[in-house]
């Protein structure tokens, strides 16, 4: 079993800047793509970014040049800096881990961190 803890959520205002970490313990084995997506309201859950063990990322086209993702492979956990927010920013956050412990791969979501931006 793999836990996963998000945290960084909150309100912020139009042009402002939060930071998201998701923290990855249990049965990790070996961490392959760690990364985030977003749900809106009314709305699909779509790609914010992933990021390879390697550091290879994929950015969604809505965050990209806004948004930065990083790694730390020791503590198991990603970051998500997120600049220039803008109100269709807001959707609830989730990390997303995808890995292999001994023979078995695992594909983990969080509970999700909610991110609001709003004058």
């Amino acid at each position: 079993q793999v836990q996963l803890v998000e945290s960084g959520g909150g309100l912020v205002q139009p042009g402002g800047s939060l930071r998201l970490s998701c923290a990855a313990s249990g049965s990790i084995g070996r961490v392959y793509v760690m990364g985030w997506h977003r749900q809106a309201p009314g709305n699909q859950r779509e790609l914010v970014v992933v990021i390879t063990s390697g550091g290879i990322t994929n950015y969604g086209e809505s965050v990209r040049g806004r948004f930065t993702i990083s790694r730390d492979n020791a503590k198991n956990t990603v970051y998500l800096q997120m600049n220039s927010l803008k109100p269709e920013d807001t959707a609830v956050y989730y990390c997303n881990v995808v890995g292999m412990s001994g023979a078995r791969s695992y594909d983990y979501w969080g509970q999700g961190t909610q991110v609001t931006v709003s004058s």
